[in-house]
């Protein structure tokens, strides 16, 4: 196996172990309601909190990379991840289960930001799209199987026991990521306090790389509040889905195993502002076509939206590493943050529009979110 194979699977691994636990709740909110006695609208707080605290932590993850390096934190986080993943399966209440999900939330920085930093140290442009990809299709992955666990877990065996499963899942990506990813070459360390507010200052006033972190935004926003609030359209009457089977309708994730490939040989070919613009345009469509009544149309509508949505994020991922010529984990953690902003904002700012206009008037929302992104990154993602 090669050097760049290796990492493949190595950043596959990564991708995959933080997706697996972030969205984990979604197929599940009823049944947690349930468990717990909360209202339904109330455990859309198990989405929000792990969003809320990666948010929180980030912008300093980017530091302590800058200064620590890339792979063992990567490493290390994998694993440690693994503990509040299995402590779910043991909460004795409701506000225990959101601490625990909080706390996955503070360590997925260290694995999500410092991947694509290491990325964009390690290899050239080309190869750094190619890997980003790699890294999507690890995210994508992870996002499906998390909810199909869940969902099957508490259909068949109780939920609890799907938490457990996770994280036997979560502890082996992280030994995969350990075994095939090969210690950074080009990392050159930031030292001191000095250096790393130079680099926060550099990346908020780099207007390629705002536009870059509003990308970031509109996508996680997008993916939430369509994931979320759709799972309430599809519980409800006519369609009275159960959990399993909802977990089902998130198998419309594996598009992008064929959407983001596709997208990086458009984007090395046509360029990111082509790419960009397109998977706009096709995620707009996608949800458009979820107001048709049929389910048939509702999960088609579902794939097309969320295989745009994951061709904006390989082309925003792989963006940064190209703009920010240095302090790149810091220009990375100021990502995530816009992105999980984004993320949490998308679980709740679509509620008080659900109750007051349903789902065509989340579909709305989510489709003015995107045409906002690209009136603001398309005009300074010209090549430099």
């Amino acid at each position: 196996m090669t050097t760049f194979q290796q990492r493949r699977l190595g950043v596959m691994a990564a991708g995959f172990g933080t997706f697996i636990n972030l969205y984990t709740t979604q197929a599940i909110l009823a049944v947690l309601a349930g468990a717990y006695g909360v209202p339904l609208a109330e455990t859309g707080l198990t989405v929000t909190a792990p969003l809320a605290a990666v948010a929180i932590v980030a912008p300093f993850v980017g530091s302590i990379s800058d200064r620590l390096g890339r792979k063992r934190l990567i490493v290390g986080a994998g694993f440690l991840i693994a503990v509040p993943t299995l402590a779910i399966a043991f909460a004795p209440s409701f506000a225990a289960l959101l601490a625990f999900r909080f706390a996955q939330g503070l360590l997925l920085p260290f694995i999500f930001a410092v991947t694509i930093a290491y990325i964009g140290d390690e290899v050239t442009d080309a190869e750094n799209i190619s890997l980003a990809g790699n890294y999507s299709i690890g995210t994508i992955l992870g996002g499906f199987c998390g909810r199909l666990v869940a969902g099957y877990s508490a259909a068949l065996i109780g939920w609890r026991a799907g938490f457990i499963f996770l994280g036997t899942l979560t502890a082996a990506a992280a030994l995969i990521v350990m075994l095939c990813l090969p210690p950074e070459q080009r990392f050159r360390p930031q030292r001191g306090v000095r250096a790393a507010l130079e680099g926060f200052a550099a990346h908020l006033v780099n207007p390629r790389l705002i536009a870059t972190y509003a990308a970031g935004f509109a996508v996680l926003f997008s993916i939430v509040a369509t994931f979320t609030f759709v799972n309430f359209l599809l519980a409800a009457p006519p369609y009275r889905l159960g959990p399993a089977e909802l977990s089902n309708v998130f198998a419309t994730y594996l598009v992008a195993l064929v959407s983001t490939p596709l997208a990086t040989r458009l984007a090395i070919r046509f360029g990111r502002r082509v790419t960009l613009t397109l998977a706009a345009l096709s995620g707009i469509a996608g949800l458009l076509l979820t107001l048709a009544a049929p389910l048939g149309w509702v999960v088609a509508g579902l794939a097309l939206g969320v295989g745009g949505m994951f061709i904006e994020q390989v082309m925003a991922l792989g963006f940064i590493g190209t703009v920010a010529a240095r302090a790149k984990s810091t220009a990375v953690g100021l990502y995530v943050t816009f992105y999980y902003i984004g993320g949490s904002l998308g679980g709740l700012l679509p509620a008080g529009i659900w109750h007051a206009a349903g789902w065509p008037g989340c579909v709305a929302l989510v489709a003015t979110v995107q045409l906002v992104m690209l009136a603001i990154a398309l005009p300074f993602w010209r090549p430099a």
